[in-house]
């Protein structure tokens, strides 16, 4: 089939490179014009697991093309995705400019039939205005389809490739039958494509990314408790997860949660019911926790030096929002960094991708080390923010040979305390009792 993407942020990159793996002809499109001449070259602008080797592959193969010029992709495409950025506006709201200046550029180009199909994380009601738009620019035959994406950072392209469900939100027969052949080689297995209308569709992207949040939210309650109670979170958890009904998955306890898409969702679910006049509590709560969280091992900290930070020289390790991305957005590192800098800590810093991303948030603040052990050098604390496979097995002795004073702070309780006291390290995680 013949498709275009609208947009290459993380979201339309894994989306057009996928489709072009399973035999479709995908164009994809985008104003910044260093980044499409990149992309041409195979680079991928972005740390994804598996993404560059598809790149490569389907340009190679001359399914996979990269643009500027969105007027021709759209007249070669029969079906055009949306993937295009929503910021978060200043109370809450999804910011729709770029969405619907790309749909008025859509409805100028078209010169037949084609399917709009809303990839990005868009409000409800957005389907309806992107179609109301369309109707002004053009007098060819459209529909517009709500279809949200369910991506992983970290295991995007697996997820794209082997989905557990795909939803679809349209009341047109004719498009959902182009979507349903379109999506066939996906759900050969058996997992499910959701028909439903497109306010559904919108709705359940938010909801779906609300709930985890409220889990990670719980949790972390659950750990402020245990820390009271003298319990053990991670014990707790184990419980609790065995359980069918809760499951194991979203459980861990930590520093809160961050990224593109959990804060940008619960507060855009949160503005949607206060448009409409809804309270919904329980999302508030879940929004106030986790900035409250993110300040946890900060406060641990200071307590471990009675308010006497000024000075000390303290090492992180992990930056970015979750192992295996380079994607630094409301990660809780940069609270933490923004937090322990303004108490005067001289900050060394590691993480194995997302340095140059953080490097372009905070500049030359903190001290980037290219190797873990090197950052850990004459340090009196070691913040352990984000659990990359590579931290959870290290030389041990050799870490407490290197700092001055073997402090532990483990924002992802990947530690065991017990090993860690018995190594002698002064040990803390969050909710361990």
């Amino acid at each position: 089939m013949k498709l275009s993407v609208i947009g290459t942020g993380y979201v339309g990159l894994v989306v057009g490179t996928c489709f072009a793996e399973s035999g479709n002809d995908v164009i994809c499109v985008d104003n910044d014009e260093k980044k499409v001449r990149m992309l041409k070259k195979g680079q991928s602008p972005i740390f994804e697991p598996g993404l560059t080797e598809f790149l490569k592959n389907n340009i190679e193969e001359e399914r996979l093309s990269f643009t500027t010029d969105l007027a021709t992709a759209v007249r070669q495409s029969e079906i055009i995705f949306l993937a295009l950025p929503t910021p978060q506006s200043e109370d809450g709201s999804a910011d729709l400019q770029h969405v619907l200046k790309v749909t008025r550029q859509i409805g100028k180009a078209m010169n037949g039939y084609k399917v709009i199909v809303n990839k990005s994380t868009v409000p409800v009601g957005t389907a309806d205005r992107v179609r109301e738009m369309l109707s002004r620019e053009t007098s060819y035959e459209f529909d517009v389809v709500s279809n949200p994406e369910f991506l992983k950072e970290g295991a995007a392209v697996n997820d794209f490739m082997k989905p557990d469900r795909i939803v679809i939100g349209t009341r047109s027969s004719r498009a959902l039958a182009i979507m349903q052949d379109l999506y066939a080689p996906f759900v050969r297995t058996g997992n499910p494509l959701i028909v439903m209308d497109e306010r559904s569709s919108e709705l359940t992207k938010y909801a779906s990314n609300s709930f985890l949040a409220t889990k990670v939210s719980f949790m972390n309650e659950v750990a402020a408790l245990c820390e009271r109670v003298g319990a053990d979170i991670d014990q707790v958890r184990k419980g609790m997860g065995s359980d069918p009904r809760i499951g194991p998955q979203f459980l861990f306890a930590g520093i809160g949660y961050g990224g593109s898409c959990f804060p940008k969702d619960v507060a855009a679910l949160l503005n949607t019911s206060i448009t409409n006049k809804h309270e919904f509590q329980i999302l508030a709560a879940v929004e106030t926790v986790n900035k409250r969280q993110k300040r946890v091992i900060v406060e641990k900290l200071k307590k471990h030096y009675r308010n006497d930070l000024k000075g000390r020289v303290v090492t992180i390790w992990g930056l970015a929002f979750k192992p295996n991305t380079d994607d630094v957005r409301e990660a809780p590192a940069l609270t933490i960094i923004e937090a322990l800098l303004k108490e005067g800590v001289e900050l060394r810093v590691h993480d194995p991708e997302a340095m140059e991303e953080m490097k372009k948030r905070i500049g030359n603040s903190v001290r980037f080390f290219n190797n873990n052990y090197d950052a850990l050098k004459g340090s009196e604390a070691l913040l352990l923010v984000t659990e990359w496979n590579e931290f959870r097995r290290p030389d041990f002795d050799r870490i407490k040979s290197l700092m001055k004073t073997p402090v532990v702070f483990d924002g992802r309780n990947i530690y065991d305390p017990k090993i860690m006291r018995e190594k002698g390290f002064v040990y803390y995680g969050i909710g361990r009792g």
